[in-house]
């Protein structure tokens, strides 16, 4: 259903505040450069073409890691994004590395082999922000991490996220804003984990269906019956609010057993701690 929720992004307030905190964040760890993943989706290359507005192209490299079966046109939007910003590029197969973990397990699913391939690219984007100086640029949004749609310890890693509390549909409109080029912008969102894959496919639920009920239920605080009221399918609704509740883990630092007056997450986590 067509939905005015959540509402269309504020694009000068949105630019103003993100490459704010990007110069701000890089600036208190030392760091002078950032190392993104570019899948030749809609997400990393806002992601980047942001950091490029902070920063500058010289302080951005982009890291392209493709499977034997990832699609040749997602790596061709990556390049077409890499030249249009001018930044520095690498390019790392990571076919061996996923090959050689199920040499002796062919039978392994999808999502195994999807789970692994991203961890082994956030490996590698890890090393190169080692080689390089450089802190990791996140790329997931807010409908991903609400739902947990990504790999815990893969692609929801990084050092620090300016899409993060962008809804899909507001990624589309801010990377709409900043000239994203068409063939990235238009095309089925999709992780590239497998053949024919895509994320909408996979959720199960369209993106705009779902930003209108997370947003409602995360920003605004509707009840389900409010939400409901507004014509939105129950099973829908409790879908969404089964996944952001199942998900939870990975959106914060490991539990730790609480066995002194400060525990690391639960006590010991405001700036005013981290001077001691």
């Amino acid at each position: 259903m067509k939905s005015s929720y959540p509402p269309a992004v504020n694009i000068d307030l949105a630019l103003t505040v993100i490459e704010r905190f990007l110069r701000q964040e890089l600036e208190k760890t030392g760091r002078q450069k950032l190392v993104v993943g570019l899948s030749g989706g809609v997400d990393s290359a806002l992601s980047c073409a942001l950091a490029v507005r902070a920063l500058g192209r010289r302080r951005i490299v982009a890291l392209k890691m493709p499977y034997r079966t990832s699609s040749p046109a997602s790596e061709q939007d990556a390049d077409t994004l890499i030249a249009q910003l001018g930044i520095r590029a690498e390019r790392i197969d990571i076919s061996p590395m996923v090959d050689s973990l199920f040499k002796s397990d062919e039978g392994a699913s999808d999502l195994r082999r999807g789970n692994f391939m991203a961890r082994v690219r956030m490996a590698c984007i890890f090393d190169r922000s080692a080689l390089h100086g450089a802190l990791v640029l996140g790329t997931s949004n807010k409908t991903e991490l609400l739902l947990g749609y990504g790999t815990w310890y893969g692609d929801m890693a990084s050092s620090l996220n300016p899409i993060g509390d962008l809804y899909k549909t507001q990624v589309w409109q801010l990377a709409g804003h900043l000239d994203i080029p068409r063939t990235i912008l238009e095309k089925a969102p999709s992780a590239d984990l497998w053949p024919n894959q895509t994320d909408e496919e996979e959720i199960g639920i369209a993106y705009e269906e779902a930003d209108a009920v997370l947003y409602l239920l995360v920003d605004e605080r509707y009840t389900v019956e409010e939400i409901l009221g507004l014509g939105f399918p129950e099973d829908r609704v409790r879908t969404i609010m089964g996944k952001v509740r199942a998900s939870q883990y990975k959106r914060r630092l490991p539990v730790i057993a609480k066995l002194s007056q400060r525990t690391i997450g639960i006590d010991f986590r405001y700036p005013r701690d981290w001077g001691l």
